[in-house]
């Protein structure tokens, strides 16, 4: 029996502690009300969860789960922190992004909540001879400026300096990143942007004139948004620090002041445990970078976490909100320094005033109202993150050294193998998405097929060629866009009757899962009237397994001899004559909904 010190207050101090085998056996129980006799170690397994990366995460973790000694906030390896003192003095960063010449829009993101600007220049984002118009009410000296300007960086580094010199900002004002990310270039076109050597230059600049001001960003985003997982994007990361980390230093930077030019930039998921994992494995890591370049107090990396492109659904744009709400919230829990909430409806084009006033309130809300700031590490001691960020850690620093053996970031991506790796991810993903294992909220699940559109005016078009950019509502979105082009050709969507059969009790729950299902493929369920009067080609049977016993090959007959030129069955019992397919949980949605289209001539 653990005794507590005699505080007055005796709390479970005399109740013996429960053994790990007795949680065991009360799991075992649970799960025989549902059919599975297992127990022990087994019974704990029923309940794990298999994430990307060969990582499983427990349903129980206790002080057993031991992991590697974390450290204290701001001290190497810095996996609770860069900063000994955290965010608790202001909180993160709020950084908004901007892709167009809108001078007013930046300011007003200034004077709302916003502390620093994120823009997208060059390219058809905005042009490099724009950037002093849409800074012109900006005060330099107070709101970092950080780039993102493709093989227009150079150019674009070099107007901003000039705005610096222009406006009289003293050099130990400046702040921000000049955005070089040659290696993040390539990754998004495939072919090589401007020599490390002038990047090199760059940092030099700010290293001997500008304290304030990075050169480098190790942009991790593009393997994010090509399907990585999470290991995979942080090795990545790794990799491609290390080749700028090599490059700094040959043109003459000491491995403390080439360290000091980078910025990470990491993508914040809805996944919120997985997310703060990641943020605090990633610091973990770099300073084991740092350690073994030999400059172990330059190991503190400065993070920058935007929320995730790829969980961004361009259908019911709205929940978006509530992702980027958790994203957001985990990496502050995670302890970035930076957070870009992107707006809702990114996915759509060009975001408006509202959009982007909701993304800045994200952070404002979170800090200010939760004061989710004023803890540092808040996730710190707990067996759960502590151990999966563990884990984690040590699943990226496989996939990094796996990229360094093969010749390192650069050769990766033009060898292909580190794209053929991030598409195996993404199709081993793509698979649970199908079947709706890993739900899609307003797009999987819970459709609304009657929703207005949200309209946007069209972003930049975005760098190509090089990895791809999914999305997770990827795939429903193509089925939901033939349903939008056969109800703007025919004045209707194509539809598919639900024949219930029996008491509302034997029917009502798979006749929801039925018509949830063929929601989301844009397909309308009819649950009135007839089939005659339902105006559809196709049925689905919705009942209990014992009336399918009893009724469901009549029923089907029945149907058939009204027209119905398919008939499906929700569930998965035995076989019966007359039904053409199986609609049950766990089966590949998007296959059965597009081959359901393409027997009613959606195209």
């Amino acid at each position: 029996m653990t005794v507590l010190p005699d505080d007055g207050l005796s709390l479970a101090s005399e109740f013996p502690d429960a053994p790990h085998e007795q949680w065991q056996h009360l799991v075992a129980g649970v799960l025989r009300k549902s059919g599975k006799e297992v127990s022990g170690d087994a019974a704990e397994d029923a309940l794990s969860t298999v994430l990307e990366d060969g990582i499983t995460t427990r349903p129980l973790y206790t002080a057993h789960d031991t992991a590697t000694d974390a450290g204290l906030p701001g001290f190497t390896p810095f996996v609770r922190g860069d900063r000994a003192e955290g965010n608790t003095t202001g909180g993160w960063d709020v950084r908004q992004r901007h892709t167009a010449a809108d001078a007013d829009a930046a300011l007003s993101d200034l004077e709302n909540g916003v502390t620093s600007l994120w823009l997208g220049v060059g390219g058809t984002g905005i042009p490099v001879s724009s950037l002093a118009d849409v800074l012109k009410d900006v005060y330099l000296d107070l709101a970092p400026v950080v780039l993102d300007a493709g093989d227009e960086t150079p150019a674009a580094a070099e107007r901003l300096l000039a705005l610096y010199e222009e406006r009289g900002v003293a050099a130990d004002a400046a702040r921000g990143n000049l955005g070089a990310d040659p290696l993040g270039f390539e990754a998004r076109t495939g072919r090589p942007a401007y020599d490390l050597a002038s990047v090199a230059g760059l940092a030099r600049r700010c290293a001997d004139g500008y304290p304030g001001l990075r050169a480098l960003t190790v942009d991790a985003l593009p393997y994010h948004e090509a399907g990585g997982s999470a290991a995979q994007e942080l090795g990545c990361s790794l990799a491609t620090g290390v080749a700028y980390l090599r490059g700094l230093t040959d043109a003459g930077l000491s491995v403390t002041e080439a360290c000091g030019q980078l910025e990470f930039r990491y993508a914040a998921t809805a996944d919120q445990f997985l997310t703060i994992a990641k943020l605090r494995a990633a610091r973990r890591l770099w300073a084991r970078v740092a350690e073994a370049c030999g400059a172990p107090e330059a190991g503190a990396q400065l993070q920058h976490a935007v929320t995730s492109p790829v969980m961004m659904t361009r259908r019911d744009p709205w929940v978006n909100m509530l992702r980027t709400t958790v994203a957001t919230l985990a990496a502050g829990v995670g302890g970035a320094s930076s957070v870009t909430v992107l707006p809702f409806d990114e996915a759509l084009g060009l975001p408006d005033a509202f959009a982007r006033r909701i993304a800045r309130n994200t952070s404002t809300i979170l800090i200010e109202e939760s004061h989710l700031a004023r803890v540092i590490d808040p996730a710190g001691g707990s067996w759960y993150v502590e151990r999966l960020t563990d884990e984690l850690a040590h699943a990226a620093w496989e996939f990094f050294r796996t990229i360094e053996q093969n010749g390192g970031q650069e050769a990766g991506l033009r060898s292909g193998a580190i794209g053929e790796r991030l598409a195996e991810t993404w199709s081993a993903r793509s698979a649970k998405l199908a079947t709706r294992r890993e739900p899609i909220t307003g797009v999987s699940e819970f459709p609304h097929l009657d929703e207005k559109p949200v309209d946007r005016a069209p972003a930049p078009e975005q760098p190509a060629g090089g990895l791809p950019r999914v999305r997770r509502d990827e795939a429903f979105e193509a089925l939901r866009a033939r349903s939008d082009a056969h109800l703007a050709a025919t004045g209707a969507r194509p539809r598919v009757y639900l024949a219930a059969i029996g008491p509302a009790a034997a029917h009502s729950a798979r006749l929801a899962f039925a018509a949830n299902l063929f929601r989301t493929g844009g397909i309308e369920p009819v649950t009135e009237g007839t089939f005659e009067e339902s105006g559809a080609p196709e049925a689905c049977l919705c009942s209990s397994d014992a009336l399918y016993e009893e009724r469901a090959e009549a029923t089907a007959a029945e149907l058939r001899a009204a027209g119905a030129a398919h008939v499906l069955l929700a569930g998965r019992p035995s076989q019966y004559a007359g039904v053409d397919g199986y609609a049950h949980a766990g089966c590949d949605a998007v296959a059965l909904l597009s081959t359901t289209l393409d027997r009613m001539g959606v195209s």
